[in-house]
């Protein structure tokens, strides 16, 4: 094993990792939007998926990222996300 490589793998995924915590830092300065109040949007539709369905918190993902506008190729904010429903409930 060639411990130059394995090292190197490893600063690799720091760099990817810090690549990606400095896009959220951008992201969030761009959109004028405060952790805070990211946080409270996130907490509501939370709530709201939550009175319907069984939620996976583990595989809960919510982000805001920078995506295209279709329309014109305008950069824009975006808010994504990923909520695994793992049950359907039932109202009456």
């Amino acid at each position: 094993m060639d411990l130059f490589k394995f090292f190197g793998r490893s600063n690799e995924k720091s760099k990817n990792l810090a690549k990606e915590r400095l896009k959220l830092v951008l992201i969030h300065d761009r959109s004028d939007l405060s952790p805070k109040f990211l946080e409270m949007i996130k907490g509501d539709m939370i709530r709201v998926v939550k009175e319907y369905a069984e939620i996976d918190h583990e595989g809960l993902d919510i982000r805001l990222t920078r995506m295209k506008r279709e329309s014109d190729g305008v950069p824009i904010s975006a808010l994504v996300a990923n909520i695994p429903i793992t049950k359907v409930k039932s109202h009456k």
